[in-house]
């Protein structure tokens, strides 16, 4: 990326063209692309800055991009600094400065850590006028920039139409988040859930969602979703106590005929001065919604749990610091271990995981799928591949987890999986992220996340967060089933802990002399026994893998001769930039080594080698049910 002759940032991997508008072009979006100019804050208005003096002028407006989601949450940020700095970081030069350079960073949370995006301030307009998100105060552009570097995350703008803010207020807050349908829970939910988000308001990012048109409100639309900016208790002149909610439409207009509307007689019912505050706090877009009509009118609430000072997230609902907690990336490898859900004899082929709670804990689970759109980012944030494939493919699987209390030594694993689990989905569900609350007792739990068809592959990332010591581990990856052998059985395990040290036990693949330096960890084949699969993962953060591959050597009756100076029996090659590679050894009987390597020598790294060997055990039975997925989506009509 060179600046161009002004010295202005300019961002060749997110141009400012079509290629960043839009993607597969099936969005209203496509028609405008020739009209859309790209201009320069400091060319759309005289004094632009980033935040307004005041917060509740830099709230959101959707422009023509149908993502009312998106803003939704990024208006929800206004609520906390300390959320809006950790996305959009303090410090930056702007326009004014003297170090202004046109280059603006973001960060996101996505699948487990956070990325930066980096983008210049060219922003698409229509007539000299931002043609997508602003903020109520139309000289501030904190909106617009962030809305610009999530679409690059995204590959395009159009990738944006249509979404949902549970997932927008995850990347943006790196929480928990809760939705609540109003159709489905109880009222004394609704009530409680509502007295939460009273005391936690100025803490918790919030926003409702209206699925269908209701007879109340017809001008609320229909999947779109809207910001919760406060609630207040108020108190009638007859003495009967209200909750009211202002909530804010990201349509940037009056949208609501209910019984607070802003001329409403209502307003009478409460003390003058009183009422006069409540109407004077109203921005464009807002309108004040009684808990009974609230109830009615929205079908959906979602609350990401509050983050500390300490950077802990805080239970929403007891309003304990999670001081702990672990997570393991995993994956569904179709003809390995994508076992599918418990209506599958193949259910316990897919990833399991130890979770040892060391006293009585509150703990969440969180089990959160990689869309396509995340692989690109991974592998390279900005690549062309990954602009292309993001719009078109952010399908997600069917996803369930289930938790049963073990004796971690002496279980069986199919009588475990034929009983009730401790605490489970109902059914598996198109979430991005789902996540249980539990009161977990000390002791160890078998984890199973699982997709609900089998043989579909997917990333995964397994999240465990208590108020209480907890030790999440891997408790084996299932090996792959060939299509002549039975696939009614299960796998015993052992894993084998080992490390590349530099200068000592990072020797390197077979290409280098040093390669008798790496580890060579003992295994067993008993009788009977042909089939084992070896599995190497690796432990470091997915960017920073190195290439990894392993051989599997007899050990020879002569003991003055090593295995590795013999040509291996398996092999797993070539070496692979990897989190985890594994491979079906068919072995006759006897004493073998595994040498797990690096392709590079002294690339130092902690891994783990699972032993994994066929038994048979009898099918299960057990019924269940597909979630639905539903996106919040908002379609505005342009005037020409």
């Amino acid at each position: 990326m060179q600046p161009p002759v002004s010295g202005l940032f300019v961002d060749s991997e997110f141009p400012a063209g079509i290629s960043s508008l839009v993607g597969a072009g099936d969005t209203p979006l496509a028609p405008l692309c020739d009209r859309i100019t790209w201009l320069r804050p400091q060319e759309i208005c005289t004094s632009p800055h980033l935040f307004p003096d005041n917060p509740r002028h830099g709230l959101g407006k959707q422009g023509l991009l149908g993502d009312c989601w998106f803003i939704c949450a990024c208006s929800a940020l206004q609520q906390s600094d300390e959320l809006l700095h950790q996305v959009f970081p303090a410090g930056q030069c702007t326009w004014n400065d003297p170090g202004y350079s046109g280059c603006f960073t973001c960060r996101f949370w996505r699948f487990g850590r956070w990325v930066e995006v980096t983008i210049d301030d060219c922003l698409p307009c229509l007539g000299h006028k931002l043609c997508f998100s602003h903020c109520q105060d139309e000289g501030a552009f904190w909106l617009p920039l962030l809305e610009k570097a999530y679409a690059k995350l995204h590959g395009c703008y159009e990738a944006l139409w249509a979404g949902q803010v549970v997932d927008a207020l995850v990347d943006l807050t790196g929480s928990l988040v809760e939705r609540w349908s109003f159709d489905v829970a109880e009222e004394s939910v609704g009530e409680k859930m509502l007295s939460r988000m009273l005391d936690l308001k100025a803490r918790c990012a919030m926003s409702c969602t209206v699925l269908h048109r209701k007879e109340g409100a017809e001008d609320l639309g229909e999947f779109h979703a809207f910001t919760i900016t406060d609630l207040q208790r108020a108190v009638t002149v007859f003495g009967q106590e209200l909750l009211l909610l202002r909530v804010h439409n990201p349509w940037g207009r009056s949208c609501w005929g209910g019984s607070w509307e802003k001329s409403s007689e209502r307003w009478t019912l409460i003390d003058e001065t009183e009422s006069s505050l409540f109407r004077s706090q109203i921005q464009d877009g807002e309108f004040w919604v009684e808990k009974e009509e609230f109830l009615r009118e929205f079908n959906e609430v979602t609350v990401a749990f509050p983050v500390n000072e300490k950077e802990h997230i805080q239970s929403f609902w007891t309003g304990c610091p999670l001081l702990h907690s672990q997570q393991i990336y995993g994956s569904w490898l179709k003809g390995q271990n994508a076992g599918g859900s418990r209506n599958n004899v193949s259910f316990p082929d897919n990833p399991k995981f130890w979770l040892h709670i060391r006293k009585q804990s509150e703990v969440y689970l969180a089990l959160l799928q990689r869309q396509r759109s995340d692989t690109g980012v991974t592998k390279s944030l900005h690549s062309s591949w990954s602009r292309k494939v993001s719009a078109n493919s952010t399908a997600l699987h069917a996803v369930g987890l289930h938790v049963w209390k073990v004796k971690k030594h002496r279980f069986n694993l199919q009588k475990t999986i034929l009983s009730t689990p401790v605490v489970g989905t109902a059914s598996h569900c198109y979430d991005r992220q789902l996540h249980l609350r539990c009161d977990l007792s000390p002791g160890y739990y078998l984890l199973i996340p699982s997709t609900f068809h089998k043989d579909t592959a997917g990333d995964f990332l397994l999240r465990v967060l208590s108020n209480g010591p907890i030790v999440l581990s891997e408790l084996t990856t299932s090996p792959v089933v060939r299509a002549n052998e039975d696939v009614q059985g299960i796998w015993e395990t052992q894993e084998l802990v080992g490390q590349w040290k530099k200068g000592s036990t990072a020797g390197g693949s077979r290409n280098f002399s040093s390669y008798h330096l790496n580890p060579a960890l003992p295994i067993f084949v008993p009788t009977k026994v042909h089939l084992v699969k070896v599995t190497l993962r690796q432990n470091c953060p997915e960017d920073q893998c190195h290439a990894i591959g392993f051989h599997v050597y007899l050990v020879p009756h002569d003991s003055s001769c090593s295995p590795i100076s013999q040509e291996p029996c398996a092999s797993c090659v070539p070496h692979s930039h990897s989190q985890e590679v594994s491979k079906i050894c068919d072995l006759s009987p006897g004493q073998y080594v595994v040498v797990p390597s690096t392709y590079l020598p002294d690339q130092e790294c902690d891994f783990f080698v699972t032993i994994a060997t066929k038994i048979d055990r009898a099918p299960i039975h057990i019924q269940e049910t597909l979630g639905q997925i539903l996106k919040e989506v908002s379609v505005i009509t342009v005037m020409k």
